[in-house]
């Protein structure tokens, strides 16, 4: 008997069971925009069953109710757990983690959760952007457990880098060097620095406006930058050691060595090294942009660059990111990307984007094979 084929349907009919770690400012966009899904397609196709913090959690196997989102962020209902996250997606049916953490302890567990056939879609770049050893066992637990890892909002903020580089080397292409302002944060700042007012007021103001990392001293140290760049080279072709990228610092030893709660005030000592350098750029018709390279080779360097005011990394506003590819196909002129590069109503869209296409592949898989006998082979 052949096998049966089930009648193809919307891809809305098989939702996605949805844990989301992080109620921050990326985390509490994606928690809303969730709940204002309720009763519209999107709706359907992801279920939100838990939300969590590093301080609370809430779960509910049919789903966490739209309207209860404000309450319970005001009245915590129980302590946090990431175990909890295992039980909450036990079973069958699509999985998915959304990771909008900057947190080391949950990075850990992504190639736990794929390994057991959860997706893992996240903006935390700790995951493929630290050691090499762990951006493996993340490539191989996609393997063992027949699951995806949405990156997208890890590196430009859900702007189609990843995708790119991907398809290009799909196509039959090779990257040979890529070079880009990597960071919102810092393409901000020097968007906005003028010379004239202090360094340090524009760092706050960043921070205000939810562009820098929680740590402004991730980004101004290189250490964001750094990250990205590994990320970017890992999908390359390039896997690199999380120490091979030659890193110039902003910061200085003095700032380095504060409490967290302390560098609100030391970031003043940054500010007279920076109008020097600004001074310079200036005297020449340039411009400060803070750059991270991949070169032919695997050469990787992140740092702040004096540039003519017409490259083409010099172009762009706000917080937007401006990434050149060469390769192959782009040997002469490069392919180059721009967009917003952070802020968290785009890193949210990233981040529901990969969830939502997860589903998507899941539910079509499920629903064309449906019907199929046990040992009927695929082909």
């Amino acid at each position: 008997m052949s096998a049966r084929i089930a009648p193809l349907r919307s891809p809305s009919s098989r939702p996605a069971r949805v844990a989301l770690l992080g109620t921050g400012v990326v985390g509490s966009v994606v928690w809303a925009r969730l709940a204002s899904w309720a009763g519209t397609p999107r709706g359907e196709r992801l279920s939100l069953v838990h939300a969590a913090n590093s301080r609370f959690a809430i779960s509910n196997r049919d789903g966490i109710p739209a309207d209860t989102r404000d309450m319970l962020l005001r009245n915590p209902p129980h302590a946090s757990s990431l175990e909890a996250v295992d039980d909450v997606l036990a079973g069958h049916g699509s999985r998915i983690v959304i990771d909008a953490t900057a947190s080391e302890q949950v990075a850990t567990r992504h190639s736990h959760w794929l390994a057991r056939g959860i997706h893992v879609v996240t903006a935390c770049k700790l995951g493929q952007g630290t050691s090499l050893s762990r951006w493996h066992a993340i490539q191989a637990a996609q393997s063992v457990g027949g699951t995806r890892y949405g990156d997208s909002a890890t590196v430009g903020a859900g702007l189609p880098l990843l995708r790119s580089l991907r398809a290009l080397q799909a196509g039959g292409d090779r990257i040979h060097a890529i070079a880009g302002v990597l960071s919102g944060s810092m393409a901000w700042l020097f968007n906005q620095y003028d010379g004239l007012r202090p360094f340090s007021g524009f760092v706050r103001q960043a921070g205000e406006a939810g562009y820098t990392e929680p740590d402004p001293r991730d980004d101004l140290s290189g250490e964001d930058v750094r990250r990205k760049l590994l990320i970017l080279a890992r999908a390359s072709g390039y896997p690199l050691e999380a120490d091979a990228v030659q890193v110039e610092s902003l910061v200085p030893d003095a700032l380095a060595s504060l409490p967290r709660d302390g560098v609100a005030e030391g970031l003043t000592v940054v500010d007279a090294p920076l109008r020097e350098r600004y001074a310079a750029a200036y005297r020449n018709g340039e411009k400060l942009r803070f750059v991270g390279r991949l070169q032919a080779g695997g050469l990787a360097t992140v740092g702040l660059e004096s540039l003519p005011a017409d490259h083409p990394l010099v172009g762009g506003a706000g917080t937007d990111n401006r990434v050149a590819i060469w390769s192959d196909r782009y040997r002469e002129r490069p392919l180059v990307i721009q967009g917003p590069g952070a802020g968290a109503d785009v890193t949210a869209a990233g981040l529901l984007d990969d969830a939502l296409a997860i589903q998507a592949l899941e539910a079509g898989a499920a629903q064309v094979f449906s019907g199929r006998p046990k040992n009927a082979s695929i082909g």
